[in-house]
């Protein structure tokens, strides 16, 4: 029979929280259970959410007292990123990697979109019409070949009408 759980290990450097959880846990390691497939007893396999079982550490006032906390996955994962920015917000966790994607600095090369400009957006700052002036400086000939490119990138694949010849490469 195959496993149905997958046991790991988090690490946290300082202590955290998490949503319905009324108790600061102290930064460490927990051992993780995560269910892979909804159970097979799972009155609805669609409706099933996949969890994941913390190990906590037990209290001083209960040494031999074992703990277990079942909480969604994706508390655990804001969890972790919290605890991996030190203070910072979400979106910068996120911002920072996506930048460090080299497949994205392409795509932000050939639209012309620089970091400062992704950093600005992500900062949470409104933007005033002069700094959009100076952030996004396009000429109507720019605009014009962005609205050509973007329709020949939606066209793409498309069949051709009928009575006209596909396009020479």
């Amino acid at each position: 029979m195959e496993d149905l759980t997958s046991n790991t290990i988090a690490v946290f450097s300082r202590p955290f929280t998490v949503p319905g959880f009324a108790e600061t846990l102290p930064a460490g390691e927990y051992e993780i259970e995560t269910e892979l497939v909804s159970p097979p007893d799972q009155q609805d396999p669609e409706a099933w959410k996949a969890s994941v079982l913390v190990k906590l550490h037990p209290r001083i006032s209960h040494p031999g007292l074992a703990r277990t906390l079942t909480l969604s996955l994706a508390d655990l994962d804001h969890a972790r990123a919290r605890d991996k920015l030190t203070g910072r917000a979400l979106s910068d966790f996120f911002l920072e990697g996506m930048l460090a994607d080299p497949m994205v600095r392409l795509v932000m090369k050939a639209d012309g979109v620089s970091e400062a400009h992704l950093r600005h957006l992500y900062s949470g700052r409104q933007t005033s019409q002069s700094d959009r002036d100076i952030l996004e400086p396009k000429t109507e000939s720019q605009r014009i070949r962005d609205n050509t490119s973007i329709q020949a990138a939606e066209n793409e694949g498309m069949p051709s009408r009928p009575g006209t010849s596909p396009p020479l490469q």
